[in-house]
Parts: C-alpha cells; structure tokens; sequence
C-alpha cells in the first residue's frame, strides 16, 4: 500500500485527530490513529470510547487498505520531514515508511481488525450553526460547568432549542451560565453534551470562519462536522436542571458598572485569597457606589467604584472566584447587575437585552 500526501495537510490532520486518542486503553488499537486508504483519499481516525474524531484529506493513491499507528510516532515523523509532499509505504508486516526528499524512516503499525467502528448518526436529524456563534457560546458559558462528578449530568452543558432560540446552559451548583441566541431551526431538540467534546469543537473552529457547523443528533450520540473534520461524542443522560426557573423575575436594585474597573478591583482582592486564606467579598451598594472590602489573615483591601445605581441599597457577600469567572465571559465594556437582597441570586447581564445571564449565589456575610 502506498500513497503520496501533503505534509501540511496531513501533519494538520494528525493534530485536530489526535485530541481524541486516549493516554491509556484497555483497547491497544485505541492508543493509536486509524488511517484508512482509499482512492485519492486518506482517512484519519481517533477514538477514546466516549468521542471520536475524523477528518479526511486528499491523496495520491489507487490502493485500499487500513492500519493503526502510532498518534506520536506518525506526528513527530511527519512535522519533521523535510519537503512538501510525504510519500508513506506499508509493507505486508505493517511497517510503515515514510520517505521525503532526502529522509527516510520507518516503524511499526498494527492491524485495523480491533479498530472499533465509530458510532452512526442520522444526518437527517441536524441543523446547522454558524462557527463563531457556536464558539462564542461555548466560551461564554464553559467556565460554569461542574468539575465534580457527583452530578454527571452537571459535568455537560445542555443544548436547548425551541420555538426560534437556541440556548447553552452550564451549572454547577453555585452558578448557572445562559447563552441564547435567535435560530432558524424549527425543530426542538434538548440534549446536555460533555464538557470536553465542547472544548474540542471550540478549539477546531478558526477565528475568522464564516462557515456553518452542522450538529447531527440521536438519542445517545451527537456529531459537530467543522471544515470536514467531525467530533463524535456520546451525550449525557438524565435530566438537567430546570433553568428557567432560576432566572429572578424583576429585581430590587439594578447597578450598570464597567466591567474591567469591577474586574480589576476584585483580582486586588484576589491577591489576599488562596486555599488557606478564604473570605467572601462584602459589597455595599448604593448611593452610585460600589464599596468592596475584604479581610483575610494575608490583609484586606478596601476600595469603590462608581456606578449607575437604581433602586433598594443593599449589601450583599460572594465568593470573589465565581463573579470574576462571569464578568470574563461576559462580552461589552459594562454589564447589567439585578439584584434582589443581601441572600437572593446575583443576576449578571448585558447592559441591553438578556442574550446572556449568569447566576451566582450570594454567601451570607457575618455582622
């Protein structure tokens, strides 16, 4: 079997694939990168059980055939290869040989016949997205997922599509992160994807494309098709918390602040915050001024900011870590902050309009 190849294509190729091939399986083949070989054509493919990715590029052959090789092996050697077009041979005991200009090297593969098929998906059952949108939305509400797998459920983010909107929704237990925006999707899907096959997606998308990512989904598996390269991943099951619940309606004080000054003033506080040293942040609001204070045995930090206050004063304590994850995800120079007393959810918001609302719980301050 032989075929002629691209070196930037196929080393590009090797990379996004890679993201799916496991450190340590109980499966060898899975260890390892399936390359399929069909005319004019090379299959990549990798494959940890609970996502896969695939992805094909063109190549000069008339062979057909398959084999596993190593992700690291076959990476190094070709980013390494001098010239523009890789020539790759394999023998009848699958040692594998890669040949440009002047370079040579070899090494071994092992048979496809243990490879597990990656799963299949209606295509008949997608919509499409556009890249940047779907980016921005992940970006924007990832950093709310749990990391503790108590609550599986929670370590996913739900993908919830109805009636024209398309929303992403992350939790916790101590925030709540909603993303929506307008689709032109009439079905209605609700489906909660892992955290990771989600980081993967975000990664693959470029920064300047305008292209559509089309989602294709069943019961048990979605499929994310970006610039020809798709992410298989398995969904989450069980039911995911009831969001719309949780947003307050109305409030009792509205504050519009800039969102660097109140980034800036609790990274200050930061510095005297660590796994030993815990405080919640006291914040006193009213008067069109933000006091923030906090005490810890490192020292404290008194400061204020200005802001665009209306309504009830209120003093109210969070957890420094959680307000300055939302106030990085949020997009704008200001943001929108709803409240409704010292012990009811903190609602962050865009200054107009609610295409994103994070929640974070308050804690209790001491007198």
């Amino acid at each position: 079997m032989k075929f002629i190849c691209n070196k930037t294509e196929l080393s590009e190729a090797i990379s996004n694939v890679s993201r799916a091939v496991p450190q340590k399986s109980t499966i060898q083949a899975l260890e390892g990168i399936k390359v399929k070989v069909s005319p004019d054509e090379l299959e990549l493919t990798a494959y940890n059980l609970e996502m896969g990715i695939r992805t094909t590029i063109s190549a000069t052959t008339q062979d057909n055939g398959e084999f596993v090789v190593s992700a690291r092996l076959f990476s190094e050697f070709t980013r390494r290869m001098s010239g523009d077009d890789i020539t790759i041979e394999v023998d009848e005991n699958n040692v594998v040989q890669l040949s440009c200009v002047a370079t040579e090297c070899s090494f071994s593969a092992i048979s496809a016949d243990e490879y597990p098929d990656l799963p299949i998906v209606d295509a008949r059952s997608s919509f499409s997205v556009k890249q940047s949108l779907l980016r921005s939305m992940i970006n924007m509400t990832s950093y709310a997922v749990a990391q503790n797998e108590s609550k599986p459920i929670f370590t996913g983010e739900l993908f919830d599509i109805e009636n024209g909107k398309f929303t992403l929704v992350a939790i916790d237990g101590f925030r709540l992160a909603i993303r929506s925006e307008d689709t032109e999707t009439s079905e209605k899907y609700s489906f909660v994807v892992p955290k990771k096959a989600l980081t993967e997606v975000s990664t693959l998308i470029r920064d300047d494309s305008d292209k559509n990512c089309v989602i294709s989904v069943n019961d048990r598996h979605i499929i994310f098709e970006i610039n020809n390269v798709f992410v298989i991943s398995r969904l989450l099951e069980g039911a995911f918390h009831n969001y719309k619940l949780s947003i307050p309606d109305g409030c009792k004080t509205e504050i519009f602040v800039n969102k660097k000054e109140f980034s800036n003033c609790l990274e200050r506080c930061s510095l005297i915050i660590d796994d030993k040293n815990k405080s919640p942040i006291r914040c006193e609001i009213g008067g069109g001024v933000m006091k923030i204070s906090c005490k810890t045995a490192v020292g404290k930090v008194n400061d204020a900011i200005s802001a665009d206050i209306s309504g009830e004063t209120v003093t109210i304590g969070f957890n420094n870590r959680l307000v300055l994850d939302a106030l990085r995800a949020a997009e704008g120079d200001k943001v929108r902050i709803r409240l409704n007393g010292a012990m009811k959810v903190i609602e962050i918001l865009p200054p107009m309009g609610e295409n994103y609302i994070f929640l974070v719980m308050p804690i209790q301050l001491k007198n």
